[in-house]
């Protein structure tokens, strides 16, 4: 190991040396023990040290992951290709901040067709190993609820949730609905269409969905044809009407290719931190839709490696396999990436890069595309980056910061003479409090009621954490108090060597805003946009410090009441409040009373009655 990157923990140098030699996950944590890099390998030891070696061979982002890996964790697979699977399954559960990953990825819905003897076909935003059938993602919703508008009018899909088990089907348990008397359902709730007749059509839905239209049509056109020959003309003149429809869909879709090949065609562009991939679906050669995909975390990555990632999260799930995945850059490990694709589809699946033809011309409509969807999202940052509430422009402009305070964190104590002392840190991002950057501090070093002491322990806790663990700080910290406590927060931003970061105190009694060095306060007028943040900011710190001064102080009687009672545990402490309700209520309980409550004998009935004696 190369002692010029940092001094390695022993515990961390020992898991480095014998990692395994095996297939697999690495797993890299910091110090909190959250995840913040995922990987794969085929030979984990070989990956693991390279990490680990001289550290000018590395770009800024993998320098930064090193220095805070703290921990390594190894998942063994039995080969490289089981380890892609892995990988890409467990980016999706933890989101590691240094990994690639599709923005909004759980939010992409799919078409579902259940795995029961008569399957439903939905919509779903989950995916579940239920042997169910997937399709998708869709990143149109149009599109997508356009595709499930025209299989409900076409296919007798049955709309309830019933589960159709044959016991139940031949008991009658069901009774009809009204899509069967209006011919959008076959009525398999009585047995009135075979298991196998159902599922023939649900195969043509699948088809369907896969963008195989000539397949349902010949479908319909063979019961067509048998309507008619049995003289059923009413329902052969329902089924024309369906082929009519789904004719109508099909010549909407733009011819691209003779050579009537299954192929996705992939084009992923970059800018600096943002990545778009744009894929063509063409099926039996005519495209039948587009999906845009914004990834995030690719500022170190290559196009090679960016497209790895793509195509391992893009087909992880579905049943949209095609036969080809043309590309405008070759992905990292295309060898294994071919190979997984294939076992999963079933058949071969392979991976091109056109030089010219009209394969190439199709990639150029997709990339025009990604360009032109990177082009929407710089709009887009601009604008939000442009964009500022007046009520922080003007704050900016009474208190002269340096930078605009688009995020804003503030601080109150909260004790009575010292007891259940608490801090509270609330944050506000563009003047809207950001909820879920809330945090709570039991003060744990100071004794007595030193608020002083109490507000530098809180912010000596929260942004030495930030340093440590390269978290964004703030533009401007308030402090709930006078010159006392600004000066008490002052003295550990300097310590921390944050004084760079404005800070201020906003007092109660006259709402003064007082800033270091400045001897005199700032008064700003009542009607002050710049005031009605700081006060909103400053109330809310206020009011989470109180609500968990309350909750902990609400928790003290109980326990300077009963914890000091031998033998009464947390389960009986909670069967006598439950019995009782009240404190009071248990200390003028008599001793039967008391054996009433289940797990009091009459040795514990007794200490409690002696411990209330004592209290008094």
């Amino acid at each position: 190991m190369n002692s010029r990157i940092r001094v390695l923990p022993d515990s961390l140098l020992y898991k480095i040396k014998n990692a395994p030699t095996d297939a697999g996950c690495y797993l890299y944590k910091n110090s909190a023990n959250k995840i913040i890099y995922i990987g794969k390998a085929k030979n984990l030891r070989k990956r693991v040290r390279s990490y680990f070696v001289a550290e000018n061979s590395k770009d800024a982002k993998t320098r930064s992951l090193v220095r805070q890996i703290a921990d390594v964790e190894y998942i063994i697979t039995n080969s490289e290709i089981e380890a892609l699977i892995l990988e890409n399954t467990l980016i999706k559960k933890h989101h590691p901040r240094y990994n690639i990953w599709f923005r909004d990825d759980k939010t992409y819905p799919y078409v579902k067709i259940t795995n029961e003897p008569y399957p439903q076909v939905l919509i779903t935003r989950k995916v579940f190993k239920d042997g169910s059938k997937y399709f998708g993602p869709y990143t149109d919703s149009q599109l997508l609820k356009e595709t499930v508008r025209i299989i409900k009018n076409i296919f007798s899909v049955r709309s309830c949730s019933h589960p159709l088990r044959s016991d139940a089907i031949a008991s009658r348990k069901y009774k009809i609905c009204l899509d069967y008397h209006i011919k959008k359902c076959d009525g398999p709730c009585q047995n009135l269409i075979s298991e196998l007749e159902y599922n023939q059509m649900i195969s043509k839905v699948s088809a369907f969905l896969n963008g195989k239209t000539q397949e349902a049509l010949d479908y319909f056109r063979r019961r067509m044809e048998a309507a008619a020959s049995e003289m059923r003309f009413e329902d052969a003149a329902q089924i024309r009407d369906k082929i009519s429809t789904l004719q109508n869909y099909s010549n909407r879709q733009v011819v691209e290719s003779n050579d009537f090949i299954d192929r996705d065609l992939i084009a992923v562009r970059k800018d600096s931190e943002l990545c778009c991939a744009v894929v063509f679906k063409v099926r039996q050669g005519k495209l039948i839709g587009r999906d845009s995909i914004t990834l995030e975390g690719v500022e170190p990555y290559d196009l090679p490696e960016i497209m790895r990632n793509f195509i391992q999260q893009f087909y992880a799930v579905g049943s949209t396999f095609p036969q080809e995945i043309v590309v405008n850059v070759m992905p990292l490990e295309a060898n294994i990436i071919q190979s997984w694709l294939s076992n999963i589809r079933g058949q071969k699946v392979t991976i091109t890069l056109p030089q010219k033809g009209f394969k190439l011309h199709q990639l150029k409509m997709a990339e025009h595309n990604a360009d032109l969807q990177i082009g929407e999202l710089l709009a887009k940052a601009t604008q939000k980056t442009a964009f500022a509430p007046k009520s922080l422009q003007n704050l900016q402009q009474v208190l002269n910061l340096p930078a605009l305070p688009r995020l804003i964190e503030a601080f109150d104590i909260s004790n009575i003479r010292g007891k259940y002392a608490v801090g509270s840190l609330i944050t506000f991002q563009d003047a809207r409090a950001k909820t879920n950057a809330y945090r709570r501090f039991k003060i744990k070093t100071v004794s007595g009621s030193d608020d002083y002491a109490m507000l530098a322990e809180v912010i000596h806790r929260r942004y030495s954490r930030q340093l440590r663990e390269n978290q964004l700080l703030p533009d401007l910290i308030l402090i709930d108090g006078g010159k006392g406590q600004l000066h008490a927060a002052q003295k550990e931003m300097e310590n921390l060597k944050l004084n760079h970061i404005p800070i201020i105190g906003l007092a109660k009694r006259l709402e003064e805003i007082f800033r270091p060095g400045s001897p005199e306060p700032v008064l700003l007028p009542r009607d002050c946009p710049a005031l009605a943040l700081l006060q909103r900011v400053r109330n809310e710190a206020h009011r989470f410090a109180i609500t968990y001064h309350r909750k902990l102080r609400s928790g003290g009687a109980i326990r300077t009441s009963l914890d000091v009672i031998e033998g009464l545990g947390q389960v009986k402490k909670q069967a006598l409040l439950r019995h009782f309700k009240t404190i009071e209520n248990i200390k003028n309980a008599k001793f039967a009373e008391l054996l009433l409550v289940k797990g009091i004998g009459p040795r514990l009935a007794q200490q409690i009655i002696q411990s209330f004696f004592k209290q008094n």
